[in-house]
């Protein structure tokens, strides 16, 4: 699978910090349906937040777990200095974890794998987690953005969104990395927006400005802007212009 390069990700997130939590309403439902899905019982000593973003899941992980040490890692250093309340912050990839061995009782990752190789990600997780530790990690699956892939479509022959891969092959690669008791199922979440613009804003001021990577360069013209317009105005609802969001809840044992 063909991602986009990692600098220009991190270069994306960075510009999107400032916004980030202001756009980041999707965002924040995933890590709510997330943290629903955990085990009652558990009560890990230590969580690692790897793609912490600005944080706003290690609040919410807080206050499910008052007790815990929460340590956030991202590779975007902006991302980071947005954080509230920081107890121990880390710059660094999520494929390339710069901690020791065994370092967390639960890793959570929300948002963050459909911008990694599965499988790379899936032996650096079962790396740091103790023996019997927590997985807890959220995606995007196929279907996300579909109303924007064959709107697109209809505009010209370039893809415009990131290519999002089946669960299964997350199951995949939590099995290959060692982990087991693997439980993973897929909610779809539909955000409304009031036009075309704001959801594309919406996407840029979230990080996902990968939207359109293996186009060519420079602005969309304006006859195919309003061709992609027209085709979309069609999706109108009574709540607005809908965007889909396919997304995919792991949870597993180390």
């Amino acid at each position: 699978m063909t991602l986009p390069p990692k600098e220009q990700v991190r270069q994306s997130f960075e510009r999107a910090a400032s916004t980030y939590d202001s756009a980041a309403k999707v965002q924040r439902w995933v890590c709510a349906r997330l943290i629903g899905g955990l085990p009652p019982m558990l009560i890990p000593a230590v969580i690692l937040d790897a793609g912490c973003g600005t944080g706003f899941a290690l609040e919410m992980l807080g206050l499910r777990f008052p007790a815990a040490r929460r340590i956030a890692l991202d590779f975007s250093p902006a991302m980071l200095s947005q954080v509230k309340q920081l107890e121990f912050g880390v710059a660094g990839d999520v494929e390339r974890i710069p901690l020791v061995d065994e370092v967390a009782g639960m890793y959570w990752s929300s948002l963050t794998a459909q911008w990694c190789h599965y499988e790379t990600l899936a032996r650096e997780a079962h790396r740091v987690l103790w023996p019997t530790g927590t997985l807890a990690l959220s995606t995007l699956g196929p279907g996300t953005f579909q109303e924007l892939d064959e709107d697109f479509a209809l505009v010209d022959q370039y893809r415009h969104t990131i290519p999002f891969q089946a669960e299964e092959v997350m199951q995949a690669a939590l099995e290959a990395a060692g982990f087991r008791d693997i439980q993973i199922r897929t909610e779809p979440c539909v955000a409304h927006y009031k036009d075309l613009k704001g959801l594309l804003k919406a996407i840029k001021s979230i990080g996902a400005s990968q939207l359109g990577h293996q186009r060519r360069q420079g602005l969309m013209g304006r006859t195919a802007w309003q061709k992609l317009e027209t085709a979309y105005e069609k999706r109108r609802t009574p709540r607005g212009l809908p965007l889909t969001y396919q997304v995919v809840l792991c949870y597993a044992k180390k």
